[in-house]
């Protein structure tokens, strides 16, 4: 289950744990020449268990399908850099990432993109991790923003179109992921 919250127009919808996680963590203060957005997954794996891949910056691969490979610029903290090669298909094959924000306790982590062979300029995001129950059992919503200028001869629906399916299948993969480790630690 995936909704798409639409914050650079003022329009806000989503349960009241979206939006409180929203207002304290994801706002985004677009440009004119900028689009942002946020979506939400909702995962039945625990939040230790989400948390422990989202958190590795210098692994986004473990759950990240379009990422191949991934390289530190030194250890993993504030400020460090990784470059991150990308799979064929996607308009891409480099990404160099510094990585903004990491709390371990609130699960909050956020990415700035320096470069790469790509359009993605002036991209940052941030993402939570959140517990809530579902269908009554322990699972985690994952919340994801970000804002990126709008390539010239691109419209700000095709940016954040293009932007929201990358991270809607990154999000998919990771509820794969995390809820096949979740089944295999239940046996």
């Amino acid at each position: 289950m995936n909704s798409t919250i639409a914050a650079d127009n003022g329009r806000v919808s989503g349960g009241a744990a979206e939006l409180l996680q929203i207002r304290l963590n994801h706002r985004h203060d677009p440009k004119e020449n900028q689009c942002s957005s946020i979506l939400v997954k909702h995962i039945k794996a625990p939040v230790h268990l989400v948390w422990s891949l989202v958190r590795r910056f210098d692994q986004p691969q473990k759950y990240k399908p379009f990422v191949s490979r991934c390289v530190m610029k030194g250890d993993v903290c504030i400020g460090c850099v990784r470059e991150v090669d990308v799979r064929s298909g996607l308009p891409a094959t480099t990404s160099t990432e510094r990585l903004e924000f990491l709390d371990d306790n609130e699960h909050i982590l956020g990415i700035r993109i320096l470069g790469g062979d790509h359009r993605l300029k002036n991209y940052s995001s941030v993402v939570t991790v959140h517990p809530e129950i579902i269908d009554g059992r322990v699972g985690t919503m994952v919340i994801e923003s970000f804002v990126v200028d709008v390539p010239e001869g691109n419209t700000k629906d095709e940016t954040c179109y293009f932007v929201e399916a990358l991270i809607r299948c990154n999000l998919k993969s990771l509820s794969s992921v995390c809820e096949r480790m979740a089944a295999q630690d239940m046996t």
